[in-house]
Order: C-alpha cells, then structure tokens, then sequence
C-alpha cells in the first residue's frame, strides 16, 4: 500500500465518470488542490509545482470576506418591542423605526430560541432570529416566570467599560509588573556574570595547568621544585547572587497539575468558546483560550479580550499569551491575573505566523532567549498561585532544532510547564510530528511536567506516542481535536467511537446553540455563529467513519481515495468543497444572504 493513502472498503469507492454527483472527490486528484490565489502554477520540467513560498503559507490570504449589508443593531430601546421607553441620546446610531427594523430582518429560523428555552429570557429581544418564541401577541418580548435576574454567569471575563477607560488612559497600575522585570533583569545579568566568571576560571584554570606543565618539565631538568603561587590555589568565590528558595523556585504545590492530563490546544480562530464546550462534554481536561496578543489587550479591545472569555463548564482554563516585548507580555499577563478569572497563563513562543514572527513574537523568541527568559522569570513570578507555562516548537528551522537546550533553561527560569509541538516553524504542519525528539526534550526536564503535541487522531496514535515518549507528563490535541472532537472519549474509553451522520449532525446542531448563546441570536450573532461553522467544517470533513476504512485507525496526514459515505448527510458531511458547506450550514441556522461567498481561512486541505 501506497503510504500517505486511507483506503476506503471497495463498495465505498467512487470511479472516474460514473456520474454520481454526491460522491467525494479526495485532493489526492490534481483537480481538486486548491489553486493558488493568483491562479498561477509554475512549470518545472514540463511538471506541475507548486511555489514553495506559497506552500509554506497556512492561510489563505486576500480571501473575499463578505459583509452582510441587511441588518443593523436596533436601538436598545426597543429591543423589548413595542411601547418601549424612548431613546434619550441625541445622536443614537441605531435604528429607531421597528417596523423597518423587522421587516429587513426577515422571517424566523425556528420556532424555538435557544437562548430563551434555557435561561427563561433572550436579551436580543425582537431582533431574535427566533423572536416568536418569546414575543407576546402584541410583540413584547416576554421572560418566562423561572427566569431568574440574579442567576450567577455562565460567562467568564472579558474587559469591562471601567477597565477599558483605565487601559485607554494609561492609568492602570503597572508598578508590580514593572517591579518583576527589574528583578528578572537582576536576575539574568547575575547569571551572565556568574556565566562569564565560570569561563574565566577555566580559561585561567586551564592556563594555569598549562604553565604548570611547563614548569615542572622545567625543574625535572635543573632539579628544583617550582615556586608556589598562593593566589592561585584560592578557591574562587563565583558569583554573588542569594541562591535562597524564593517565589516561584519555592517548593510548593503546583496550583494545576498538569501531568496525565488531556490538553486541548490553543486554536487560532476556530478555538472559541462554544467549539471548546463541545471538546469539554467528550472529555478534555484542560482547555485554554484562542492565542491573544499583549499590545491589543493593554489597548483595551474589546475583540482580543474576547478570546480570554471563559464558560462554567472549563473547569481547567488557562489564557495564551503571544508578543514580543517582555514588558508587555508581562503587563498583559498582571493585568489579565488581577481583571479575569484563569487557572494559567501560557507564552506562545511557537506560533509560525510570518506577521507575528517578523515582529519578533512567536517562534522568533525561541532565538531571542534574552527576551525571553525576561518574560518568563517576570510573568512566573506574578503569583505562586498562577502557573505559567510556555509553549514551543522544535525550533525554527527543520534542520537546527534548539528546544532541547531551551526546555532545561525555561524550567530554571518558572515555567510550570512545556508544551512541546514536535515541528519545527518551518515545516508549519508538513512531515510527521517529531516524538523521538520530544522524548529527548522531555528527558532533559527535572521536576517539569513537559506536553507532548502533534499527529494525534485516534486512541492507537495515543498510546503509540506514549510509549515512544515515556516522560511526557500529558498529550494536547490540536488538529484532532479540529477533525475529531471526539477523541478525548476515545481516549479516556480506550476505544474507537464511529458517530453516524446523525449524531455528528446533532453535534453541530448544539454548537450552533452555543454559538448563538455566545455571540447573539440576532442576525449578526446567527451570521457569525456561520461563519465559524464553516471555518470548523474546513477540519470536520477530513474525518473518514471507520466504517468505510480498510485499515483503520485514520491518520492524520493520510488523504482518502474518492468515496461517496453510507446515506446523504455523511457523503455531505465529507465533502471538500466549500459550497457544499454552506448547504450543511443552511440546514442549521437557515438560508445565506444572497452574494455570500465563503473561503476558509486556513489552508485546511494540506495533508
């Protein structure tokens, strides 16, 4: 068998020309690899070859981004309906005539509102996609008699208005912050001086045997002892730094422990809120929240304080952190400890992104240990309470891997935890993840727990990595997670879960609930909880049922022949093509404006 191929059971499979328009076709086929962006292809040989600086690429870049132009946000003064209190702003930029308002909105998705049939009352009001279901025969929104006003959040963090103004006006209280990057500073020249007197003391030492050598050939022919130096043989004092047990090289117990855990790893994008609700109901232990930059954070922006927000039901959260200046990063993460409710705080110091790289963040720190051994001495030492980890890559590039020398450093300096991806930035997700390399890393830690990541889709992928990387504490799961929600059950079961087209619809079914719940079921919140449907839906049809498999477990990098699934929803819910995703996506949150057109952001496709 041809490696790199899953192969599909021969009633499955799906021949040239036989005319079945719902059969699958794999990108295995040269027609169905998505085309550059320029629709350009280069010749080599008389082959086609695809520009290696654009498959280097993980997005597709100058994408069509559509813009509903129907809606706009009614007046909160009549979101409750009719007979509302007037409008008191003199310049309110929302729309004030509620039968204009209601007429571009359009008919109803359902008869039921999610939002309503679980918390007794939807804040949307009339501009709910499902207002009937809470709208009285006179068109007031209504809150049913259980519902309770006082009930604690479901919803976690965030930034506050209050908040907001002390950021934008620089009056928030950074002198803690400022406090620890003056001790990380002492702390890292005391290391490079003692570093450097180390070296002296060989090189002298070094010198000094040399000498010694030649002076004893020396008296060996006249006969005589050499002088004796007393300077010399003075032990050398080294540096004079406290090597007392303080803050975070205290021995304590760790406040989460990070060993024999599931991980679900930070997703830019497509790990929000409701798709890590959905990996927390299969199983995962610990969940954190989609990458956030430091400088937008202590701007107070309302969209990067988005991704720190956290539901109930992540009972394990941590928030990922990503810049390039260790003042930042380490004010972002006080003010992110003092404002929000988090169990760790992770550094991304291996995002390959060409933006976030160029700028000196991400993978880049990993080359920048002055930098980053600041960031993390500092932000480690914010509280003895509050982890910090970091996560990394390989190196940057395939052939120079450095995280064996960085892991070892990185536990010196309080890291509570490492999260190995066994890539490197260059190979982005191309190649097999590295395990051999990330057992030798993982070897090099003390007290540490180290996590592996990478190529993990099934329960046998699970226990084959374990068994390659013994002193790996815990795994986290990215891609399969994407592809695969539920293989933290398969996991923790110990056995293969094979969802029919029925139960993985029902899956999306509650996460468009979540998404609606989370970002609003008016037509803005319906539109967006879409939108990151179909960006989700870019991984989700790479799961092949283990049913149509010859030889299963699937891996990962492994690509399907042509196959068409076992009824309709499942030939659908394999398709590649985007158009066939918003079809999916209408069954669920109803039909697209008219012009909508949808491209993923991630160049999910590459096997």
């Amino acid at each position: 068998m041809e490696a790199g191929i899953c192969y599909i059971k021969p009633e499955y499979l799906v021949t040239e020309g036989n005319g079945n328009s719902e059969a699958i076709t794999t990108e295995n086929s040269e027609t169905n690899k998505r085309k550059r962006d320029d629709g350009h292809e280069l010749e080599t040989g008389g082959k086609k070859k695809w520009d290696k600086k654009e498959r280097k690429r993980g997005q597709n870049k100058n994408r069509p981004v559509f813009k509903d132009e129907r809606y706009s946000h009614l007046c909160h003064s009549l979101i409750d309906g009719t007979g509302g209190e007037p409008c008191s702003l003199a310049n309110c930029r929302y729309v004030h005539d509620l039968n204009a308002f209601l007429a571009a909105k359009g008919e109803d998705l359902g008869p039921e509102c999610y939002v309503f049939s679980t918390k007794g009352y939807c804040a949307r009001g009339v501009s709910c996609r499902f207002a009937k279901a809470h709208t009285d025969e006179n068109g007031r929104n209504i809150k049913r008699e259980d519902y309770d006003e006082n009930a604690p959040p479901t919803t976690f963090n965030g930034v506050s208005s209050e908040l907001q103004v002390r950021l934008r006006k620089h009056e928030y209280d950074f002198s803690r912050s400022k406090q620890l990057i003056k001790l990380a500073e002492n702390l890292r020249d005391a290391r490079k001086q003692k570093e450097q007197k180390e070296k002296d003391d060989k090189e002298k030492l070094s010198a000094a045997e040399e000498n010694q050598s030649a002076v004893s050939e020396n008296s060996d022919k006249h006969g005589k002892e050499p002088p004796v130096d007393s300077k010399e043989q003075e032990t050398p004092t080294g540096c004079a730094v406290d090597d007392s047990p303080i803050g975070r090289d205290a021995e304590k117990k760790p406040a989460v422990d990070f060993r024999e855990k599931l991980v679900l790893s930070p997703l830019t994008t497509l790990g929000n809120l409701p798709f890590r609700r959905i990996c927390k109901e299969f199983g995962a232990d610990i969940t954190c929240g989609e990458m956030a930059c430091a400088q937008p954070l202590l701007k107070g922006m309302g969209q990067e304080w988005a991704l720190t927000k956290r539901h109930k039901s992540e009972d394990v959260f941590g928030v990922q952190l990503c810049g390039n200046n260790p003042n930042m990063l380490n004010q972002a993460a006080q003010v992110i400890h003092e404002t929000a409710q988090v169990d760790y705080i992770d550094l991304n110091i291996g995002c390959p992104i060409d933006l976030i790289y160029q700028q000196g963040g991400g993978s880049a720190l990993m080359r920048r240990t002055n930098i980053l051994e600041l960031t993390v001495r500092s932000c480690a030492a914010l509280s003895d309470r509050l982890p910090f980890t970091v996560k990394m890559r390989t190196g940057i590039y395939a052939d120079k891997s450095v995280a064996h020398e960085l892991l070892p450093l990185v536990e010196e300096w309080g890291a509570s935890a490492v999260t190995l991806h066994g890539r490197s930035r260059e190979q982005r997700y191309t190649k097999h993840a590295n395990w051999n390399y990330i057992e030798e890393c993982a070897a090099k830690a003390k007290n540490m727990p180290v996590i592996g990541n990478g190529d993990i889709l099934s329960y046998e992928d699970y226990v084959e990595r374990r068994t390659l990387a013994p002193h790996v504490s815990s795994v986290m799961i990215g891609r399969g997670a994407l592809i695969k929600p539920w293989i933290f059950q398969e996991i923790k079961e110990k056995q293969a879960w094979s969802p029919l087209s029925n139960q993985r619809y029902e899956m999306l079914q509650k996460f468009c609930n979540y998404g609606l719940e989370h970002w609003g079921s008016d037509t803005k919140g319906v539109e967006t909880t879409r939108r990151f449907l179909l960006e989700w839906q870019s991984f989700l049809y790479r799961y092949i049922p283990e049913a149509l498999q010859e030889a299963p477990p699937q891996k990962i990098n492994a690509r399907p022949q042509k196959y068409r699934g076992r009824d309709e929803m499942e030939t659908l819910m394999s398709s590649g093509n985007a158009a066939d995703w918003v079809k999916l996506s209408e069954s669920l949150l109803g039909r697209v404006p008219d012009g909508f057109t949808f491209v993923p952001k991630h160049k999910a496709n590459a096997f």
